[in-house]
């Protein structure tokens, strides 16, 4: 009858034997990932984003149509300098004004035209980001625990903020860059043909030599990105631990090694960050050399054509121009590419958590549940937590639960009794047995519709950093503000929360750490109770309170628990003797059942653990 096993007993990893577990499919599944990772060397990944795409197709398109007339204004700048040139100056330059007009019209469409591309390309792609980052955090609130026994919490974040920020900065920064200069590129190609058959050939022998660096360089940059932000989140999740457990680092002195370690993670990220910088400036420099070296050698043949009279001299400018934002875009693209790579190794990352599917989901055709009378049972279930094949924490276990009942679980620490309402609460399916709520297999039911049939306190009681309101209302969303109160009276806790600063509506802090450890139970319990679920599971409800105020809940549990079904962990007197029935767990196993008068007269587990328990009580 100690306290309810800790919640870390349910994250244990690996695969048990029989029927593959959850852990071990999610485990296989992030490693195949992984590996796919390890060889990728292409921007596949980057297709995970059409979908979203395809959801804002207009603002797509008029994105594409301002880059295409962005584009060709940029371009039609060499076309009306080459007219100034050669033509302007005819007639004792007749026409000089005219053309200049025309290049100043030309100015300022290139001007709009730039800032509608900007702005619809921008738009479109912080579209398409928030739609990730729902798309994401929705993904990752399906996940059941067993995944969160493989990937830290911190990892976790890293891919919802992190890595997502990267695939942000292509989207709405360096995607707009590298497609306005690959439309330079290709039309200043074009005209470079036009404008000088010859000294073009010239400037496309360059690019070759230019591709090889690009590319060997950008696989370097992509691979060595992935391996930073592998390190760095592994450095964010080791942090993300330590402050949650602040307290615990401070009690023990753990701070300078905490910090040591935090260091030590974080210079391995910037040594990785270190060489990916050093790839891309070797790429960036051999690019410049080889490309404007290039450019020089052309136009100096250029400069001879004119000598010679075969090429105007707005005709070498025209060339001069195109080349130069032909090159330009070139070496744009070269830095464009390693943006293209570090987004298309986070965006792997994020696909790892949007392909992890989790064991507990809906079936095709989910059985409904009937109307709630609150009626649980559990038949020759056996269990064990992934990887743990060889320590199950339920052995044949059977157990019903009448409407109305109040059933109490009592037994040592690591008997199994928080399981079983992890099983009930669908947080894992047993290997074999069955467990019903209400007559219905809950393999057979929609998990949502399941967990709605039940109010959970649990011993730890995590609160969240809104306000109390907002707490309680995490119970039942559509509850008023009387509802509110009436629980919170029920539950003893409108006296410390009318008294907080700005009463109802006061922000507790994150996780509600400006409350006490009893305050927080005591809240828990007004979520529990706003809820009106027909099933009711304490799992130390009262744990953190003093006696006083143990008085006082209990007395409203009461009335709770005489309105509804309700199964409790507890290892206190009060609690026991209020029970209908009181079963005794050991090894997983149920050992003896009964009523507490029962129980003490047969000598057994119970008697024993009661002796030692309830003495003075």
């Amino acid at each position: 009858m100690t306290h309810a096993e800790p919640q870390r007993h349910a994250q244990p990893t690996g695969q048990p034997e029989g029927r593959p577990g959850a852990g071990a499919v999610l485990a296989e599944q992030m490693d195949e990932a992984g590996g796919k990772r390890a060889k990728s060397r292409n921007i596949r990944p980057l297709g995970r984003l059409l979908p979203f795409l395809g959801r804002h197709k207009v603002d797509a398109g008029i994105s594409a149509l301002w880059l295409i007339g962005s584009t060709i204004a940029s371009l039609a700048l060499t076309a009306t300098a080459r007219g100034a040139i050669d033509q302007g100056f005819e007639n004792g330059g007749a026409d000089i004004d005219k053309w200049f007009l025309i290049l100043g019209l030309n100015a300022v469409i290139l001007g709009l035209a730039t800032a509608l591309r900007y702005f619809y390309v921008t738009k479109t792609g912080e579209r398409i980001i928030a739609d990730l980052r729902t798309a994401l955090f929705q993904r990752i609130l399906t996940l059941d625990p067993v995944f969160f026994a493989h990937m830290r919490t911190g990892e976790v974040l890293s891919r919802l903020t992190t890595d997502i920020q990267l695939v942000d900065t292509l989207l709405t920064t360096s995607i707009s860059y590298a497609l306005r200069n690959f439309l330079t590129l290709i039309g200043g190609v074009v005209l470079l043909f036009f404008v000088s058959p010859k000294l073009t050939a010239f400037v496309l022998l360059i690019v070759p030599v230019l591709i090889v660096p690009l590319f060997l360089f950008g696989r370097i940059v992509r691979k060595l990105t992935v391996k930073s932000q592998d390190t760095f989140a592994g450095a964010v999740g080791f942090a993300g631990e330590s402050v949650d457990a602040i307290e615990t680092v401070q009690a023990f002195g753990r701070e300078k090694s905490a910090i040591g370690r935090f260091g030590a993670a974080v210079e391995e990220a910037f040594g990785v960050s270190l060489k990916r910088m050093r790839a891309r400036a070797v790429m960036t420099a051999m690019i410049i050399v080889v490309m404007f070296g290039g450019v020089t050698l052309v136009l100096w043949l250029g400069a001879q054509d004119v000598i010679a009279g075969t090429m105007t001299p707005g005709a070498l400018l025209q060339f001069v121009l195109l080349s130069v934002f032909a090159a330009g875009a070139v070496g744009a693209l070269g830095e464009s590419w390693g943006d293209v790579q570090k987004a298309a190794g986070a965006m792997e990352r994020i696909d790892e958590l949007m392909r992890a599917t989790p064991a507990i989901a809906p079936p095709a055709s989910p059985v409904a549940l009937p109307q709630p009378r609150g009626e649980v049972s559990m038949s020759a279930v056996d269990f064990a937590y992934p990887g743990r094949p060889d320590l199950p924490a339920l052995k044949g276990f059977s157990l019903t639960v009448r409407p109305g009942e109040t059933v109490a679980l009592v037994g040592p620490s690591g008997a199994g009794k928080s399981t079983v309402f992890r099983l009930l609460l669908r947080f894992y399916d047993p290997q074999s047995g069955l467990v019903s709520v209400d007559g219905v297999d809950v393999r057979a039911a929609d998990p949502v519709a399941v967990r709605n049939r039940f109010a959970w306190v649990s011993q730890e009681a995590p609160l969240f950093s809104g306000s109390a309101l907002e707490n309680i209302r995490f119970g039942r969303e559509a509850a008023t503000l009387d509802e509110a109160r009436a629980v919170a009276a029920e539950a003893q806790a409108l006296g410390f929360i009318d008294a907080l600063p700005e009463g109802f509506d006061t922000p507790l802090g994150e996780r509600g750490k400006s409350l006490s450890g009893g305050q927080r139970q005591r809240l828990a319990i007004a979520r529990a109770l706003v809820r009106e679920a027909p099933i009711l599971l304490l799992d130390e409800a009262t744990s953190a309170l003093d006696a006083e105020n143990e008085r006082l809940v209990q007395a409203a549990l009461d009335q709770a628990m005489s309105e509804r079904t309700t199964l409790v962990i507890a290892h206190r007197l009060a609690t026991v003797l209020r029970a209908d029935r009181i079963v005794v767990m050991d090894g997983g196993e149920v050992v003896e059942e009964g009523t507490h008068a029962e129980l003490s007269a047969k000598g057994g587990l119970y008697a024993r653990l009661a002796k030692l328990q309830f003495q003075g009580t």
